[in-house]
């Protein structure tokens, strides 16, 4: 489900740009890439957004890296350069960056801090996947750790350490588990959220430059909404 807030270049988060990258805060309902529903994915709000601030008059290149799924927030990256692209690409597809996630759930898990490992089978007819103890056909190996960071009144918040970037991987595993994400019917929430989100949140990135080759982290604050703020 999409949000109901509309996302244009006037209210997007930037949370860093250099010549080479530009990185914002996804809101939750935001496509990261154009999709069958025809909805004005972010890559083409960015692209607005520097096409104004630096008054181009023809296309504006950016590249798209990775992407987050609809109803989560968030950090994504983008490469402003060719050059940049295919070394984010690399660094992405090869695991070198530090993702760090915020999850509000239903239950805290039986230990309050530990490592997931599953393998999870995609279903491309439902866009879902399914978390495996043991190894089956067509599986890849999932793996996350996670802690618990704040008890709130009705749930509770992890932090979890994404290991491996596989589809839907955070929402499966912490569903295999009993800790569901809050708003997530797909993955066996109660009831969803009244704006389609789910309360998943890409809280820190980090990895070296493409260019500067210098270590770069960056923070994003998660959507001003009732239960995120009971989490800061």
């Amino acid at each position: 489900m999409a949000s109901k807030i509309k996302s244009s270049a006037n209210n997007l988060q930037v949370l860093y740009e250099d010549n080479h990258l530009i990185v914002v805060n996804k809101r939750p309902g935001d496509i990261v890439q154009g999709d069958k529903t025809g909805d004005t994915p972010l890559s083409d709000i960015v692209k607005d957004y520097l096409k104004t601030k630096y008054n181009k008059s023809g296309n504006v290149f950016l590249g798209v890296v990775h992407r987050l799924d609809r109803p989560t927030s968030g950090i994504v990256v983008f490469a402003k350069t060719s050059k940049a692209l295919p070394r984010l690409n690399k660094l992405f597809s090869e695991g070198k960056t530090k993702k760090i996630y915020w999850a509000v759930v239903n239950k805290v898990p039986e230990n309050k801090m530990g490592t997931l490992t599953h393998w999870l089978v995609r279903n491309p007819k439902q866009n879902k996947s399914y978390a495996h103890k043991k190894e089956v056909p067509n599986s890849k190996k999932a793996i996350l750790d996670y802690k618990l960071i704040k008890k709130l009144e009705r749930y509770s918040l992890l932090q979890i350490d994404l290991k491996t970037g596989r589809h839907h991987q955070i929402r499966a595993q912490l569903s295999a588990i009993g800790s569901i994400i809050k708003g997530d019917l797909k993955y066996g929430a109660a009831r969803s959220n009244k704006d389609g989100s789910i309360h998943l949140h890409s809280r820190s990135l980090a990895f070296e430059h493409p260019v500067k080759k210098e270590f770069i982290e960056f923070l994003a604050p998660p959507p001003i909404e009732s239960v995120w703020n009971a989490c800061l």
